[in-house]
């Protein structure tokens, strides 16, 4: 996949910076002297994590360049480095693992999360937010038409582009018998946008993008072209004439024993 785009990421930085605060106000924690963002992205998120732990090490993690140096410029008093999330192995234990919206690319969900958790110091809390909007129409969508000629035989099997994530019960019975304690749950937000174009530049910003980058240039055009007539035709206009855009998200926070 190719790498990723900030200034696209950005566009809606505040609607994907609100689940990011909702995660990080259940973090049980008052006070960490180490502190992960998995997958920091734009440093959006670590700027969340520097303001509530300012006594804390910050280090952000991320496997884009791009997202790195957004941000290092936004915040020059974090470490930030590149790694990735499946590999991903902390040279002290940290208080907080936060992971944002990330865990969603990697796969092995059933290893990774104990693994992750059973990095935490004694007493750390493992934070997660992930999309859960595979069923939502902005995503069926995606599949039906790359499932289509002409763009079926470049993008491939659709349904192997995203990680297989579990539900939250199966998120909490991975963590239940080696936790302290586990707080899930799941929030739908609604965010109102301005037409169909202005969701299908949301999606490409990350949803979209295996997909899309699979596709030559010519084919991203027409397959970007299908899509955004589909979109327009299940996400109406409401009475302001804007689209609502039902965005679903699971939460996890789990506590080490001391």
């Amino acid at each position: 996949m190719l790498d990723w785009n900030p200034a696209l990421y950005r566009r809606y930085e505040d609607e994907r910076t609100r689940p990011a605060q909702e995660l990080l106000a259940r973090v049980p924690l008052t006070e960490a002297a180490r502190v992960v963002d998995l997958g920091c992205g734009p440093g959006n998120s670590t700027e969340l994590l520097v303001q509530r732990f300012p006594k804390a090490h910050v280090i952000g993690t991320d496997n884009s360049e791009a997202m790195l140096v957004s941000a290092r410029e936004r915040l020059p008093q974090a470490g930030f480095e590149l790694s990735d999330i499946a590999t991903w192995a902390p040279q002290e234990a940290p208080d907080l693992i936060y992971a944002n919206a990330s865990l969603q690319w990697v796969p092995d969900h059933d290893t990774l999360i104990p693994r992750l958790f059973d990095a935490l110091a004694p007493g750390g809390v493992l934070a997660v937010q992930m999309p859960d909007n595979r069923q939502e129409p902005t995503h069926r969508l995606m599949r039906a038409v790359a499932a289509e000629a002409p763009w079926a035989e470049p993008v491939g099997d659709a349904d192997k582009l995203r990680t297989q994530l579990f539900g939250l019960g199966g998120y909490y019975d991975l963590l239940a018998p080696r936790a302290a304690h586990v707080d899930v749950w799941h929030t739908i937000y609604q965010h109102p946008m301005a037409n169909a174009a202005a969701i299908v530049e949301w999606v490409r910003g990350t949803g979209l993008k295996p997909f899309v980058d699979r596709l030559p240039p010519d084919l991203q055009a027409s397959y970007l072209a299908e899509y955004e007539r589909r979109v327009d035709a299940a996400y109406p206009a409401r009475a302001d004439g804007k689209r609502l855009l039902a965005f679903p998200r699971m939460f996890i926070v789990a506590q080490k024993k001391a």
